[in-house]
């Protein structure tokens, strides 16, 4: 059975549901935002035929009733920030975008819970919180675009991960429209649950393709008074992924973040801010190390992993201790994924996660692999939870499409059963969408493929809810 294309009456359904206004259709110019997410590579675009934005639970509840009813294809969007083509409606059909569903709804300061709708950004709600002496901690580096739908639709990580953990440890409450249009409440305020099966966390990370997140009850914590950045060169990549944990060890300290940049990134990222740092000449890898709490933690901290790390062979550590040093050095960070749109648009972005201490074996790898295909790489991420982003570069201009994605997959076939072997994956935090569907067989045994293809088929039999991302079947089109 084939998907039904939106039609003009369709469409006069839809308006009647949110208005007009919050309907687009038959605007090329107006559709097209909605037709890509950030990934950098080419042939990950689609037009959707019409977008709709809901401004309620009810209004969502209905348009899937209405898209199970015609059986069309709809995709559900946040910020459209994501990176594996999760967003992207590759069959048409009907994009739902959260945008308008973007209040923060509750700030509980006595159960340290918050309630928001999806479309509320991610620094926007801390912000807020701010006020009230409160984070959410469960945020990545793209806070001030991306959704917290998004991050939850994506479980997202981010530099914080190694003392914080990732989204779905804070995700204790959800309300969900399933594909059918019935509404589902999942968990709420309260710190522990194990009624039945844990539905709530299989939700976190599903990537719309389970269900589509109304209302989020999230976990907050007090907001650490003072903090710290430490910027530690190394000579090469294999120094300062061994010297991490052992400053851990060393010191008894878990630093909030412990990021790596290669030098080709930190050249990258120092050429896009106008920016300098020390020793770029001589370093291999630089670390970003976070540490925060009391003013008498933070000072005890730095001063402890700035001697480790000297200890470590780190060529110098440099520290910032105010707003602006701070604010510094984590820009140079935060500015990787713009830098690289800027100087190298084409760009395959992976997202493998290894073992920490498996990195520098992972690197080694793919520094060969590129060698074979005539690629360049560079390398930036999450060195504290193991998670890289790796970007396969073009070296010149002379590459055609065809070759081009040629050789990242002859790269990927090889990389992806090498960080299994790792002991690590194809992503950390950026998920599958369809720009790694094909990849999941290299890490995935077939009975898990099928408990996942069994587990959409429960959720969605009629496979209208983001179809074609992670698993399951691609229906006719």
């Amino acid at each position: 059975m084939k998907y039904q294309k939106v039609t003009p009456a369709l469409v006069k359904e839809l308006e009647k549901i949110t208005g007009a206004r919050h309907v687009l259709y038959a605007d090329r110019e107006k559709l097209f935002p909605y037709s890509h997410d950030e990934t950098f590579e080419q042939g990950y675009a689609q037009l959707p035929e019409v977008v709709v934005k809901p401004r309620t639970t009810e209004e969502v509840s209905r348009i899937m009733q209405l898209a199970a009813r015609e059986y069309i294809p709809v995709t559900p969007r946040g910020a459209g920030s994501g990176l594996s083509g999760g967003a992207v409606p590759i069959f048409g059909g009907i994009v739902l975008s959260l945008e308008r569903m973007n209040s923060i709804l509750e700030i509980d300061r006595e159960n340290l819970m918050v309630v928001v709708e999806p479309g509320v950004v991610t620094n926007d709600l801390n912000r807020r919180l701010a006020e009230e002496g409160l984070f959410y901690a469960g945020y990545p580096l793209s806070l001030e675009s991306c959704f917290i739908g998004g991050n939850v639709a994506e479980n997202a990580g981010g530099a914080r991960a190694i003392k914080y953990g990732v989204t779905s440890r804070y995700v204790h409450g959800l309300e969900v429209v399933l594909p059918s249009g019935e509404i589902l409440e999942l968990g709420g305020k309260r710190l522990k649950d194990v009624t039945g099966y844990d539905l709530l966390h299989l939700l976190v990370g599903s990537e719309g393709t389970l269900g589509i997140f109304t209302r989020i009850t999230l976990r907050v914590l007090p907001l650490p008074p003072a903090s710290a950045v430490l910027l530690a060169p190394f000579p090469d990549v294999a120094g300062a992924v061994k010297a991490a944990p052992r400053m851990m060890i060393g010191t008894g300290i878990i630093p909030s973040a412990i990021e790596l940049l290669d030098r080709k990134s930190m050249e990258m990222c120092c050429r896009f801010r106008g920016e300098k740092v020390p020793q770029l000449e001589q370093a291999g890898s630089y670390l970003l190390i976070e540490v925060d709490g009391s003013e008498a933690e933070v000072e005890r901290s730095y001063n402890l992993l700035a001697d480790k790390c000297l200890e470590e062979g780190a060529l110098d550590v440099y520290v910032a201790n105010t707003p602006a040093t701070r604010e510094k050095f984590w820009k140079l960070r935060a500015c990787a994924g713009e830098a690289l749109k800027a100087y190298y648009g084409e760009n395959a972005a992976e997202d493998i996660v290894v073992p920490p201490s498996n990195i520098p074996a992972l690197l080694a790898a793919c520094e060969e692999l590129c060698k074979e295909q005539d690629l360049d790489y560079l390398c930036f991420g999450h060195l504290g939870d193991g998670n890289l982003h790796i970007h396969l570069l073009k070296k010149g201009e002379h590459w055609s499409t065809e070759t081009w994605q040629a050789a990242v997959q002859a790269v990927l076939q090889k990389l992806y059963p090498l960080a299994r072997q790792l002991g690590g994956t194809l992503s950390g935090e950026h998920g599958i969408g369809h720009k790694r569907k094909q990849y999941l067989p290299y890490v995935l045994e077939a009975a898990e493929l099928m408990i996942l293809q069994g587990i959409k088929a429960v959720f969605d039999p009629l496979n209208i809810l983001n179809p074609g991302k992670i698993t399951g079947p691609d229906p006719d089109w």
